[in-house]
């Protein structure tokens, strides 16, 4: 590699260099192997990122692991199918209404939980809807109800036939492809939740949260849905919660009109819904 050396490298520009030759290189595939190097590096450096950005945490730090299961087992105790047919298939549970039971399918852990924060996957496969649920010690206290095209963050109605009524924190017009898994979350401290399906995420508090809450669960209207890779951990709040809160929608902020149930009459309903 002595004298004057003249070549084209990959950037097509000419270098002179005595005493050094870029053809070199380019026959030895140094410069290639660098740029292939680079474009790996830059590729694992924008993924670390988003990971970064997918586990910041919102309301709760998560903490100690209270349950977890990838649902890949028959489900036994502790859980406790109160309505429904639950079923393994392919390897993951699927949850089916009973036409028979009037009434959406449910699957439900004994567990009393305080603040805590609860991730799965899930999939529909011909269900009208489905639910992560969170019951007070009597009666409902917060759900996130999910259907192919929407998703909603909510305090449950907590008295069934009393005054109480649900409040709409979020309910968010989308579309969730059926036959493709999508993830949920729910972090519940103190008086507030966080919902979040895919990256449709909400927030709202109520004093009902500061109780104990139980019997975390699933439910599904019609058939089917499919669940997979449930992690329960305690929680603590995150020191960062009121910036984080900023950049959320407030509560009633974001609330799509629910959509017309197919085939259903104009006729005004009598008393109020039944919760899973």
């Amino acid at each position: 590699m002595s004298g004057t050396a003249v070549s084209r490298n990959y950037d097509g520009f000419v270098h002179k260099k005595p005493g050094f030759s870029w053809q070199y290189l380019l026959d030895d595939g140094v410069l290639g192997r660098m740029k292939a190097f680079n474009v790996l590096f830059s590729l694992l450096t924008v993924s670390s990122a988003a990971l970064a950005a997918e586990s910041k945490p919102l309301l709760a730090v998560p903490g100690k692991v209270v349950f977890e299961s990838k649902l890949d087992a028959v489900p036994a105790a502790p859980w406790k199918a109160a309505k429904g047919k639950w079923e393994l298939v392919g390897g993951v549970w699927r949850g089916s209404e009973i036409p028979e039971d009037n009434h959406g399918a449910v699957i439900r852990l004994p567990n009393k939980l305080q603040d805590f924060v609860v991730e799965y996957e899930f999939k529909f496969e011909g269900a009208r809807s489905t639910s992560l649920s969170i019951n007070a010690l009597k009666d409902h206290m917060a759900r996130i109800m999910i259907t192919p095209a929407s998703v909603t963050i909510q305090r449950d109605d907590n008295d069934h036939e009393g005054p109480d009524k649900a409040v709409v924190f979020a309910r968010f017009a989308t579309t969730l492809t059926p036959g493709v898994w999508h993830k949920v979350r729910l972090e519940m401290v103190g008086d507030a939740m966080v919902g979040q399906v895919n990256d449709l995420v909400a927030w709202g508090s109520s004093d009902l949260f500061k109780s104990t809450k139980a019997s975390p669960g699933f439910t599904v209207a019609g058939q089917s849905v499919d669940f997979r890779n449930l992690t329960i951990c305690e929680a603590s709040l995150n020191p960062g919660w009121e910036a984080a809160k900023a950049s959320l929608p407030k509560p009633g902020e974001k609330v799509a009109p629910v959509a017309a149930p197919a085939g259903k009459g104009k006729g005004k309903a009598k008393g109020k819904k039944k919760a899973a």
